[in-house]
C-alpha cells in the first residue's frame, strides 16, 4: 500500500490539469491578494451591513415576541385595533381617577369638620368627697377646634358645663383640668 502525502491545493489543481491537458500556469511563489481601496470599502461595508441585519433580526424577534404577549388571547386583525381599545379604556380608567380624586376632596373637608382628637381627664374638685368622679373631655378636629366638656360631681349632684375652643384656646377661663385635657387632646 502505498501512502500519499498531503498536497497543497495548488499542486492538486496542477495534478488535475495534468490528467486533464488543461494549461494553467501556476501562481506566483510569492502570491498575495492584492486588493485595492475601492475593494476594502466594499468589503468593510459589506461587513458592517451584515452586521447591522444580524441587529435588526435579534431586535425584530424581540418585538414579535412582545407582540404576542401583548396580543395574547385576544382575535384582533390590526395593531390598531387594539391601541384605540386600549386608548378607550385609558379614558374611562382617567374619568374614575377624576372622581375619585373628587371623593377624596369631599372626605377630607368632612374629616376637616370632624372631631379627630380627644383628651380625658378625672378628676376631685372637692377634697372631702371620694374618687375621681368629676371629669372633662376635650373633643376638637384637625384645626384644633371644637368644645371642652366639664362634669363636676357633687354630694348634690353632677353639674355639666361646656366651653368653645378654637385653635386651642378658648374665649372663656380654663381649669386647670381643662387646659390639661386639651394638650392631651393635641399632643397625645
Amino acid at each position: 500500500m502505498q501512502v500519499r502525502a498531503l498536497h497543497s491545493p495548488i499542486e492538486v489543481l496542477r495534478q488535475r490539469r495534468i490528467r486533464l491537458g488543461w494549461r494553467i500556469s501556476p501562481p506566483p511563489k510569492n502570491f498575495m491578494i492584492n486588493l485595492s481601496t475601492e475593494n476594502l470599502i466594499i468589503i468593510i461595508l459589506l461587513a458592517v451591513l451584515i452586521a447591522w441585519t444580524i441587529v435588526l433580526q435579534i431586535w425584530l424577534a424581540k418585538v414579535k415576541k412582545k407582540l404576542k404577549i401583548f396580543l395574547k388571547g385576544k382575535k384582533v386583525k390590526d395593531l390598531e385595533e387594539v391601541i384605540s381599545e386600549q386608548l378607550k379604556r385609558m379614558r374611562g380608567i382617567e374619568g374614575n381617577v377624576n372622581k375619585l380624586f373628587q371623593w377624596n376632596e369631599d372626605l377630607q373637608k368632612i374629616v376637616d369638620i370632624s372631631i379627630t382628637k380627644v383628651g380625658v381627664v378625672r378628676f376631685n374638685p372637692f377634697k372631702d368627697t371620694g374618687g375621681d368622679q368629676s371629669f372633662v373631655i376635650a373633643l376638637l378636629d384637625s384645626k384644633n377646634n371644637g368644645l371642652v366638656l366639664s362634669s363636676l360631681f357633687t354630694r348634690e349632684g353632677t353639674r355639666v358645663y361646656t366651653k368653645p375652643i378654637e385653635k386651642g384656646i378658648s374665649t372663656y377661663n380654663l381649669s386647670n383640668e381643662e387646659q390639661e385635657a386639651i394638650k392631651k387632646a393635641i399632643n397625645p
